[in-house]
């Protein structure tokens, strides 16, 4: 086994880890992260074999793929997609081989786990013509998150990936629901881009088209990208920075809109967990990951009041990217 840098750009935060032997021996994280590389990070680091990147976006990409000069140039063109994350994790890359030009750098795409995606998950009901012009389908991000996931519930229950029927929830500043079965996504709540789905820190989740051309007919098209990606979800109800310590902090202090947002976000997280049970030929395991899942039990309490029906009490499962990452990695160089 290899010794691993994982690198692994968020929306609000800069997570670095060490791997060696498939475990963490070290772990560094930057909070409120703006986005440029940070040396500062990486000073502790030592001697590595590998080094794992992680990119929210990866297209139709099925793993990951050595991260050369080409591969960024495709990489770059899904920016539009992502435009909190990719960007950021194109800096990084570029900042990453001048700091270690002789180690190889591995790109581990979230898209990836959702590359199997079943047609009618998939699809947009949208011309066909526009689909196969414009590339346009349900990519899904989180995946590595899945992936661990998946890996730690068959673990637990005692079966391979393949025999594992369940629901990821990401919840983070970014939040997901993913239907699993067979070792793979056949559903989830995240789209074309990361804005769709659950209501989210600062991303609004799945809004109706039509809203969306009445904004743009009162709103400048720019401001309105902006907004959408930085301004709306908790934030945009609560008042807040959409940082979910935050929104609680305030609903406890009696704000009608930060209690509001709270139950705006409950009630659309339950509605996609819901929804991808109905992709399941039945529930193993609901899994809950993400800081919001590891940091915010009297919210998960809320939140399955009302998921009863499921008969699957929701476990909590911390959200290991960079074992996942590391794993890939080594797999790719191998």
């Amino acid at each position: 086994m290899s010794r691993i840098l994982t690198v692994n750009p968020g929306s609000s935060s800069l997570k670095v880890s060490v791997v060696d032997g498939g475990a963490s021996i070290g772990e560094w994280s930057v909070q409120n992260w703006d986005g440029l590389p940070d040396p500062a990070a990486m000073e502790a680091v030592g001697p590595v074999d590998a080094i794992a990147l992680r990119f929210v976006h990866g297209g139709d990409r099925p793993g990951p793929v050595v991260l050369t000069e080409a591969e960024e140039v495709g990489l770059q063109a899904l920016a539009p997609l992502a435009p909190i994350h990719q960007p950021r994790s194109l800096l990084l890359g570029r900042a990453l081989r001048t700091w270690w030009p002789d180690t190889p750098l591995v790109a581990c795409f979230d898209t990836s786990f959702h590359t199997g995606l079943p047609p009618a998950a998939s699809t947009y009901p949208i011309p066909m013509e526009w689909t196969r012009k414009f590339g346009v389908r349900r990519y899904g991000f989180h995946g590595l998150s899945c992936a661990n996931a998946l890996r730690t519930t068959a673990e637990t229950l005692g079966r391979h990936l393949e025999d594992v029927a369940m629901i990821c929830c990401h919840l983070g500043s970014g939040v997901s629901v993913t239907a699993i079965d067979g070792g793979r996504s056949v559903d989830t709540s995240m789209g074309f881009t990361p804005l769709d789905g659950v209501a989210m820190a600062t991303r609004p989740g799945a809004l109706d088209p039509g809203l969306l051309l009445y904004l743009a007919r009162e709103v400048p098209l720019e401001t309105l990208d902006v907004a959408l990606n930085h301004h709306c979800g908790l934030a945009g109800m609560s008042g807040t920075n959409g940082d979910l310590r935050e929104v609680l902090a305030a609903r406890a202090q009696g704000c009608p809109d930060a209690d509001l947002a709270v139950r705006v976000y409950l009630h659309r997280l339950r509605r996609e967990i819901a929804a991808a049970r109905t992709s399941l030929p039945r529930l193993d395991a609901l899994v809950l990951t993400g800081g919001v899942a590891e940091h915010q039990p009297g919210l998960l309490d809320e939140l399955a009041a009302g998921l009863e029906f499921l008969g699957v009490a929701p476990t909590v499962t911390p959200a290991r990217e960079d074992l996942e990452m590391a794993r890939q990695t080594e797999e790719t160089l191998n």
